[in-house]
């Protein structure tokens, strides 16, 4: 089916990726497209927060939290997970009028905005090409430019691969991991 105006926008033969944050599923299952890796659960999103010295100070006195815990709501909880850089913006907006229907109308638009708002805070990015895997875009992997805590088992989240692509990321920090405690 083809939909209005994607073939027009600028997103139009793109292929909408995310960057490297850590990420899981959690919750119950929901509307979903049967495609690989699409689970259905809403995603969260945990970032660092940087502090200045002064906010650093003020953090510590109000034990303020040192990161931001930052639940998707299930659409773009879908788009989070559709955006793993090997469909074109097309693609997705297709998955996604399939799924929510006139919930997400006009879906272009829609979908659009949820890109749109993800790039503003640096947690996806749009490529010329299909993704490459040049960084980490796994589940329950912390960047390497973050510094995240130990997560609450309690809190039940699904960080289990469900792409071959997610698989390979942790497969291959396993084995650095494991090649840096033999060279200790």
């Amino acid at each position: 089916m083809e939909l209005a105006d994607s073939d027009e926008h600028q997103y139009s033969d793109k292929y909408p990726c995310r960057l490297p944050v850590w990420w899981a599923r959690v919750g119950e299952i929901g509307p979903h497209t049967p495609q690989d890796g699409i689970t259905g659960k809403n995603v969260v999103l945990r970032i660092e927060k940087r502090f200045t010295r002064f906010e650093r100070l003020l953090a510590k006195l109000l034990r303020a939290p040192k990161e931001v815990r930052r639940p998707l709501d299930s659409m773009n909880s879908m788009l989070w997970e559709l955006a793993d850089g090997s469909r074109s913006f097309q693609e997705i907006c297709t998955a996604m009028d399939d799924v929510f229907h006139e919930d997400i109308a006009p879906v272009v638009v829609r979908t659009a905005a949820g890109i749109d708002a993800l790039i503003s805070r640096n947690l996806m990015t749009c490529l010329q090409h299909t993704f490459t895997q040049k960084w980490n875009i796994g589940p329950g992997q912390t960047p390497h430019q973050q510094i995240l805590g130990k997560i609450d088992e309690k809190v039940g989240y699904d960080v289990e691969p469900r792409t071959d692509v997610e698989a390979h990321f942790i497969e291959a920090i396993l084995q650095d991991a494991q090649q840096g405690d033999q060279s200790e």
